[in-house]
């Protein structure tokens, strides 16, 4: 059987070339946490050489009127494995969501996310300083958990189980995971 040149039109009658495969949509939320993450902590081990206050929710700061904490304690993340864990959780379920649900849905998802994580922590934990984008992910996973189908269901609900047992763990804000978990959910 000879090769078909792939310059030379198809017969009629004959088989049709498969179409390529369309571009994968531009994710443009989770990008944005993504590099201001990792790009605030490598500045600021570069630069500062240790971790800067700067970005975390205190609540006697936000008292004082840093009311800006209450977004950008997203990009702070107290330490590499915190920084990985939470970018593959934005990487694995925050670009499935913003495909899904495009990119203005991901980033009011997002925002009310960083909101109710916040308010949670301030009301719950108002002494206990807090960083990491976990509560925006939460806000994901409250907002896939209705639409999706029954498999992705008990996906999620596993997932969320799992986070959960950590949130119970010393130094883990379980008030900034639930805040952002159920302020997801109308989303």
């Amino acid at each position: 059987m000879a090769l078909r040149d792939p310059g030379l039109p198809v017969e009629p009658g004959g088989p049709t070339p498969p179409l390529p495969a369309p571009p994968e949509p531009l994710t443009w939320v989770c990008w944005g946490i993504l590099f201001g993450s990792v790009g605030w902590f490598a500045a600021r081990h570069l630069f500062l050489g240790q971790p800067s206050p700067l970005l975390v929710l205190d609540g006697a700061q936000v008292r004082e009127g840093d009311w800006w904490r209450v977004f950008l304690c997203v990009f702070e993340h107290g330490n590499l494995i915190h920084l990985a864990f939470n970018m593959s959780a934005v990487w694995t379920l925050g670009r499935v969501l913003e495909v899904g649900v495009g990119p203005f849905r991901m980033l009011i998802t997002s925002v009310v996310g960083a909101l109710g994580s916040a308010l949670f922590v301030l009301l719950f934990n108002f002494d206990q300083p807090t960083v990491g984008a976990s509560g925006v992910i939460l806000a994901w996973g409250g907002a896939i958990l209705p639409i999706d189908t029954q498999h992705g269901r008990k996906s999620i609900g596993t997932w969320l189980a799992q986070v959960a047992v950590i949130s119970l763990l010393p130094g883990i804000s379980w008030a900034g995971h639930l805040g952002g978990f159920l302020l997801g959910l109308p989303c």
